[in-house]
């Protein structure tokens, strides 16, 4: 007790400082003295990277192992441990520098713990910056670290974080025909729930695999508790976070954060969505659109090695501008306009969507973000804007009855 007392003392002092009626949502990661009790005398096992950091800039590894905390392994999402690697590109095994602790990839030849991976550890935890879009890929690997936790018996501690998205919800639910790494579960683009509150959903829901609901319900009815979700302080849904770091190479600020849900629709075309460029997702375009629209170059650089149309002068929209410009324009909403625009223009319409060698649009990319074939098909038809906001009305509806029931926060 005395030990778990000097422990408890110390984290409050990597606070010390902050302002005590300050208004700034806080992290579950701050809230040491809720988690550090149960980690006393464990080996723990972190999900984490660059973005798993208190208040005071600490990172989380970091805090855990100058108090005192056995952290035996840890394990990275997509872009690594360090936040550095081109999206989609495959992570190896490796020890980190830093630290000297074994980081094992979940996004290389597996996406979960395997039973080798856990034989030396307690307790696991997850603590990664989401930004609240379903095809963002940390909630898949918040699914499949859960599995991999209930199915081997391990106790899940979650620090949850603020959504910077978290104050909407909009666009098409997923349908499951056409679940993949970038979206599992039939949620809309923007789901509006943190990390948290999502894990909440994925366990209620019985969204989990068939082994992992059974172990969780075997542990749930003993007297350990399966998972444990340290909640942030101060956050609401509708009050704006600013991410202290970049959650990854081509979100690099608020800007791209919040036009990211609109905009990585492009990824599943011919246009360059703006990699390559110092503000990804808020450029767009193609060499073969009108040249009187805004020109830019998609050029290599670090975290886009091998950018969409590279070296080549596109032409397309800007839609850079400060956060709170941007968070005011996106009012709550998937904008489609942009998207429905570039198709109307585009010179080549059976050429606008990236298509695989098969041929069969259901397998394409595209439909993998929209989670859907109806959206592609809307766009050649040339539905509405309205019309394609109305179709996904009763699957939206019915997703907000199920979220409610899992929000941790006003």
């Amino acid at each position: 007790m005395k030990m778990i007392c000097a422990l408890l003392m110390l984290a409050s002092s990597f606070l010390f400082g902050q302002a005590a009626n300050s208004q700034t949502p806080r992290p579950g990661a701050d809230r040491l003295d809720q988690y550090l009790p149960a980690l006393k005398g464990k080996r723990v096992g972190i999900f984490a990277n660059h973005t798993s950091r208190l208040s005071n800039g600490t990172h989380v590894v970091d805090t855990l192992r100058s108090l005192g905390i056995q952290v035996r392994a840890i394990f990275g999402p997509e872009h690594g441990f360090r936040g550095t690697a081109d999206a989609g590109a495959k992570v190896g095994n490796y020890i980190d520098e830093q630290t000297g602790i074994p980081v094992i990839s979940l996004y290389g030849s597996k996406r979960r713990p395997a039973a080798e991976d856990l034989k030396d550890i307690d307790v696991l935890i997850f603590d990664i910056q989401d930004v609240g879009t379903r095809f963002y890929t940390y909630i898949s690997s918040l699914q499949e670290f859960m599995e991999s936790a209930f199915i081997h018996g391990k106790p899940l501690l979650i620090l949850d974080r603020p959504n910077p998205n978290g104050h909407y919800v909009d666009g098409p639910v997923l349908e499951r025909a056409f679940a993949s790494f970038i979206g599992m579960q039939p949620v809309p683009v923007v789901y509006g729930m943190t990390i948290g509150e999502y894990a909440k959903m994925l366990a209620g829901e019985a969204w989990l695999s068939a082994p992992a609901m059974k172990a969780l319900q075997e542990r749930s009815s003993g007297s350990t508790e399966a998972m444990n979700i340290i909640a942030c302080d101060r956050y609401t849904h509708q009050r704006a976070y600013t991410l202290p770091v970049a959650p990854s190479p081509n979100l690099p600020d608020m800007s791209s954060v919040y036009w990211y849900p609109s905009t990585c629709f492009f990824e599943g075309t011919v246009l360059s969505e703006g990699r390559g460029t110092r503000t990804p997702f808020q450029v767009f375009g193609h060499p073969s659109l009108p040249s009187t629209l805004h020109a830019f170059t998609p050029t290599a650089m670090p975290g886009a090695a091998n950018p969409k149309l590279k070296d080549q002068l596109c032409y397309g929209w800007n839609l850079a501008a400060s956060p709170e410009a941007v968070r005011k324009k996106v009012d709550g909403r998937l904008q489609l306009s942009y998207l429905l625009e570039a198709y109307r223009l585009f010179p080549e319409k059976d050429k606008f969507f990236i298509l695989p060698k098969s041929g069969d649009p259901k397998a394409s990319f595209f439909n993998k973000l929209a989670g859907n074939d109806a959206l592609m098909r809307q766009i050649r038809e040339g539905v509405s804007e309205n019309d394609i906001r109305k179709s996904w009305e009763p699957g939206l509806s019915a997703f907000k009855a199920i979220r409610k029931k899992y929000l941790l926060y006003p």
